[in-house]
């Protein structure tokens, strides 16, 4: 009801600056403005927004109740919902604006003038993302398929558009970005075109363990993996570091598995490995110092 009465008080307002452009407005004004409406129309418009909203009341009742009842249909109830509501708010605006106003020449200027500044508003945008997307489809920053990270999403290209591009992130979420978000932003991409693609995985281990014996065995298992992909190779990385204010081995290992998809099973099945190694040869992780009260 509400979105409702603020469209038959937009079309009514909406025609004042045209009426009163002077700065000081006379009684000629007021009484050309009040030619312009239909008085006998204004009753009959507040009954009309009445009406939609109690149908769209209705509507709503009957759309929960199906709901409720058969739930594999909501999604498809809901989009038929979201069309026929949009329907009767331009149904009602504009059978209010017909029965509100005289319709001649300076109403259909009025018309005009306001269309062509909001579509141009509406387009800027529009018009912003389509230029990013010609952008995004010749210089390729990344394809379809790529797993990328941007602005902290993390996730596979499923479509690039003229307007937007879409991720589906690892937790199944489809993202849709702006094209001209990519225009400014940095965007990784982890594979660029390549089925295969590098992970890291780091694993720590104490200063006094044996770090040749744990860099042996971080490499024989990620090798021996069924999601390895062997042509390209498998290396580890060994670095002193500091954590929380105590020193450890952190030893990184980086290895491509053979398809983007398999990438968290890939990560877990190294770790797996790795800890069931570590514990069978007796190597602890970093000892953490309990600080005394």
């Amino acid at each position: 009801m509400k979105r409702l009465l603020f469209l038959f008080s937009v079309l009514l307002l909406s025609f004042s600056p045209a009426v009163f452009a002077d700065d000081m407005p006379n009684i000629e004004s007021f009484q050309q403005f009040a030619s312009l409406i239909r008085w006998s129309g204004v009753l009959f418009s507040v009954l009309t927004v009445s009406a939609a909203w109690l149908f769209l009341r209705f509507i709503q009742s009957v759309v929960d109740g199906i709901s409720s009842q058969f739930a594999q249909r909501r999604m498809l109830l809901q989009k038929l919902q979201s069309f026929f509501q949009f329907f009767i708010y331009m149904s009602t605006g504009i059978a209010v604006f017909m029965m509100s106003f005289r319709v001649d020449d300076r109403i259909l200027a009025l018309i005009g003038g306001t269309i062509a500044v909001s579509v141009g508003f509406a387009l800027k945008d529009l018009a912003a993302s389509f230029i990013a997307g010609l952008t995004v489809m010749i210089d390729r920053p990344f394809q379809v398929g790529d797993r990328v990270t941007f602005e902290g999403n993390y996730g596979d290209i499923i479509t690039i558009g003229l307007r937007s591009v879409r991720m589906r992130t690892l937790t199944d979420d489809i993202i849709t970005i702006p094209n001209n978000k990519f225009l400014s932003e940095v965007t990784v991409s982890g594979n660029y075109g390549a089925l295969d693609m590098q992970v890291v995985i780091p694993f720590y281990i104490s200063m006094d363990q044996d770090i040749r014996l744990a860099r042996d065995l971080i490499q024989e298992a990620a090798s021996s993996s069924r999601y390895i992909h062997l042509p390209k190779p498998v290396t580890v990385l060994v670095k002193q570091t500091i954590t929380d204010n105590y020193l450890a081995i952190m030893l990184t290992c980086k290895a491509y598995v053979v398809d983007t998809k398999y990438e968290k099973l890939f990560e877990t099945d190294i770790t797996l490995r790795v800890m069931e190694e570590f514990a069978r040869n007796g190597i602890k992780p970093p000892t953490i110092a309990l600080k005394s009260a």
